[in-house]
């Protein structure tokens, strides 16, 4: 009877369903592992799926999967058609998509297009066929500069850290904004084009429902490839003195792809990870004509400050507005600290995530979660040294991502909380003894956890679809909270402060992330909080 009820909101919103979608994203490598060699998996992903239904989820975004030496936990990619032996195989993948389908959620997946593994077969064949040939015009390949080019082509650093090139022994560099394994593609080479398009049909025509796009601001770059003149402006992603970033090039290409993905049934879509220098620039990528969402790392990066949040909020509304595009709310990812540990840590961070949640969920347009924040998972700052393995902690050992991409705990047994097989002694990354209580079995016990509070909210927001396409009316409060209508029947409050706050009760209570005081036409909000209201009257 379940499987029924799923089915039957997929079927419900087929028609331009990412406008409002909650899209969970799943970090493969440790959502869950299926195989028992302490690796998440497909097979993993796939035996959580009901999980995910239950959790109230639309879609699920997986992280890249593909055959890949692993030198960026995937995103060096060999070979863009295959499934890594790590996670399984394309018969795995095909088979976890069709499991999506039947719990009626929707499988994203993503696509790295800037750059390839220096595995991948068109780099080997450019390594092989040397300077000046055709299969080195696939990639980005320059003479250095100095008497006997001897430095690099350009000032350019890697968002890793360092030169952006990489000197080959016949003389040559190669451009590369990541890691040393990740060479950048040349997108002026006809055959890039053509190539990508090939891959995202064969997904496509696999069962896919769309692709997020790897660094989507980053495949063109400016004419001649000049110096940026500043090392600063490395650090400024999308800043409009960058060449290498958010190039007014890049939209030609998401055009082409809106066109593909227009061209198969079911709104199949595209999602930009855009860096951009403002809501502005960021509102280019999802045009009419371009790609249907693009993350709001404004949002994301918005500290725990009413002000602040409140114009982030606006103007990501009305930036995406003009061009007719749903706005995307976004606290976490793979690639950065948990919202939790950035808003304070410890019971102050739980509790303005468990706030932060409420007024993500409840604001107009598509919501993004990332694994475990449904469990307030904390950032793992303590990791030691011998597991840290991302390439980004060689710009600033303090800049890695390994904390947010600890695996999952689902029951309450150590060492790795059911994450693995039993017998298994040791997850990729290991889990802090402390997290048993963090579990989903142990937070399905407790109502008052936040696990149940995200399928609560998630619950009355999948019933309370009238209000979706309702524009945001904000109401007068009191400084340090927000408050704020959507339609005639809903309201949202929130208390940013350290302390209690007492304003006007807009109705009656829905959903709150810590109790409110209510009496008569007053509420009192505790710190730190959000409430759900329904509206007197309605």
């Amino acid at each position: 009877m379940t499987e029924l009820v799923h089915a039957d909101h997929a079927s419900a919103t087929a028609t331009r369903w990412w406008r409002d979608a909650v899209i969970y994203q799943v970090y493969v490598r440790s959502f869950a592992d299926g195989n028992g060699d302490g690796i998440g998996d497909l097979l993993g992903v796939r035996s959580r799926l009901r999980y995910l239904a239950d959790l109230g989820v639309d879609a699920v975004w997986l992280t890249p999967f593909y055959t890949s030496p692993m030198a960026d936990f995937g995103y060096d990619v060999a070979d863009y058609r295959d499934v890594d032996p790590i996670f399984g195989s394309l018969g795995d993948a095909k088979a976890l998509i069709d499991d999506a389908h039947r719990h009626g959620l929707r499988v994203i997946v993503d696509v790295v297009p800037n750059h390839t593994s220096d595995r991948h077969v068109w780099f080997q064949q450019a390594l092989a066929a040397g300077p000046g040939s055709p299969e080195r015009e696939r990639y980005i390949f320059r003479q250095g500069k100095g008497e006997s080019g001897e430095l690099p082509p350009n000032d350019w650093e890697s968002v890793f850290g360092g030169p952006a090139w990489t000197r080959l022994p016949d003389g040559e560099w190669y451009l590369r904004l990541f890691a040393p394994e990740q060479p950048d593609l040349n997108w002026d080479n006809p055959e890039v084009h053509a190539e990508f398009e090939s891959v995202l049909r064969f997904w496509l025509d696999l069962g896919v429902d769309g692709f997020r796009v790897d660094v989507a601001h980053g495949m063109v770059k400016a004419d001649g490839l000049p110096d940026v003149g500043h090392p600063d402006q490395v650090r400024m992603i999308g800043a409009d003195v960058v060449p290498f970033f958010d190039q007014d090039g890049v939209h030609e290409i998401h055009r082409g792809w809106r066109r593909l993905l227009d061209s198969y049934p079911g709104e199949r879509i595209g999602v930009a990870e855009a860096w951009a220098p403002s809501p502005q620039r960021l509102a280019n990528y999802v045009r009419p004509d371009e790609l249907h969402q693009a993350f709001n790392f404004h949002f994301l990066n918005t500290p725990w400050d009413a002000a602040r949040f409140r114009t982030v909020i606006q103007e990501s509304l009305a930036t995406a507005g003009l061009v007719g595009a749903p706005t995307t709310w976004v606290l976490s990812n793979h690639d950065v600290k948990r919202h939790l540990t950035r808003y304070g840590g410890g019971e102050t961070g739980l509790r303005r995530s468990r706030a932060a949640a409420l007024l993500t969920l409840s604001l107009p347009g598509s919501t993004y979660l990332y694994q475990g924040e449904e469990l307030g998972l904390p950032e793992v700052l303590d990791l030691p040294e011998e597991f840290l393995r991302d390439p980004q902690r060689l710009r600033n050992p303090d800049d890695g991502r390994d904390g947010c991409r600890v695996p999952i705990p689902w029951a309450d047994v150590e060492p790795h909380f059911g994450f693995s097989l039993p017998g298994i002694e040791e997850s990729w990354l290991p889990m802090p003894a402390s997290w048993g209580p963090l579990s989903v079995q142990s937070q399905l016990r407790d109502p008052l956890s936040t696990l149940r509070l995200y399928r609560t909210a998630l619950e009355i927001r999948r019933a309370r679809r009238s209000f979706d396409d309702a524009p945001l009316t904000w109401l007068d409060s009191p400084e340090g909270t927000l408050a704020f209508t959507r339609g005639d029947g809903f309201a949202c409050t929130l208390n940013l402060t350290g302390e209690p706050v007492e304003l006007p009760a807009p109705g009656r209570v829905l959903l709150a992330s810590e109790e409110p005081v209510v009496d008569g036409d007053v509420v009192r909000l505790a710190p730190d909080s959000a409430v759900w209201w329904e509206r007197d009257g309605v």
